[in-house]
């Protein structure tokens, strides 16, 4: 069954090494479907993979091997909550650590350059609790952070 609404992610050539290693690292995903080229078109053969269907953390998505046209930015990211620091670290360094960037306040990118924020659970709940104390405590202690540190945003949170 087809999802009523898919996100479309728009990769040169790697849409189904992307998805193969989402479906790897991410509960929740897999891959669905891989499309090929009926026949060639301009830039491309027959045979070639043109989508993939997939799901990221139950997400449906479709990566489109469209071409070197157009790329990534932060401006769509994947929000993911994390319940401990083991998994805030598991996934955040397979994304980082093959070929990926870190980035400030929980934020990286994978190779592809997609964007994702690796947040645990506490720091989101921090961040919207009614005590503005609390939620400008965490605030700051993420300002400082790349990968977030569950341990710093708890003490942040009880130095109130």
């Amino acid at each position: 069954m087809i999802a009523p609404n898919t996100i479309c992610l728009w990769f040169n050539d790697q849409a189904l090494e992307a998805a193969t290693f989402y479906a790897a690292t991410f509960a929740d995903s897999r891959v669905l479907a891989v499309q090929h080229a009926p026949d060639d078109y301009p830039g491309g053969h027959a045979g070639q993979v043109l989508t993939v269907r997939f799901d990221v953390l139950g997400i449906p998505c479709l990566g489109l091997n469209g071409g070197p046209a157009f790329s990534h930015s932060e401006a769509f990211s994947f929000q993911v909550a994390t319940d401990d620091q083991a998994q805030t670290d598991r996934l955040w360094h397979a994304l980082v650590d093959n070929g990926g960037q870190p980035s400030a306040c929980g934020w990286c990118k994978d190779r592809w350059g997609i964007s994702w924020q690796i947040t645990p659970r506490l720091l989101i709940q921090a961040l919207s609790d009614p005590d503005p104390g609390v939620a400008r405590r965490a605030f700051h202690a993420m300002m400082d952070m790349g990968k977030i540190d569950i341990a710093t945003i708890a003490a942040a949170i009880k130095a109130g």
